[in-house]
């Protein structure tokens, strides 16, 4: 009885041991390096987006700058700052700058931690440049 006992307690530890399922070293090397490589191909991609997002950021607040600094020209008043235009609000993280006067304005901006500069002046669009002292936005090349 004794030797049933124990044929049938090695049968079911054989038949254990036997299911038991795992992955081989090969394997879970090869899916550390698949996530490897997509780490290496998305993360500089997502670096890229954020920069993107803080030259719109830039852009956008120069833009909102330059309407401000308009809507006060409208009433035959020409900010001394851009605190002083009411329609102006300021950002934490962009730093702009107004220079000029009432017959020709420039507005640069820069995002905090950026080497980008990004300009804007009374006749034209945001670009990726500074203000000369003409009070025009000179684009430069990235």
């Amino acid at each position: 009885m004794i030797h049933r006992t124990l044929a049938a307690l090695t049968r079911t530890r054989t038949a254990i041991r036997d299911r038991q399922q795992g992955f081989t070293l090969i394997e879970l090397l090869v899916v550390v390096l698949i996530i490897g490589v997509l780490a290496a191909v998305a993360i500089p991609i997502f670096l890229n987006q954020q920069e993107g997002a803080k030259d719109s950021a830039v852009k956008a607040q120069i833009t909102q700058a330059k309407t401000a600094v308009v809507a006060e020209m409208v009433t035959n008043t020409f900010p001394a700052s851009l605190a002083a235009a009411s329609a102006y609000t300021e950002s934490k993280e962009v730093t702009v700058t107004l220079t000029g006067s009432a017959a020709a304005f420039c507005i640069s901006g820069k995002y905090t931690g950026s080497t980008r500069t990004f300009a804007i002046d009374d006749n034209g669009a945001a670009v990726q440049g500074t203000c000369s002292t003409a009070f025009v936005a000179v684009a430069t090349t990235p």
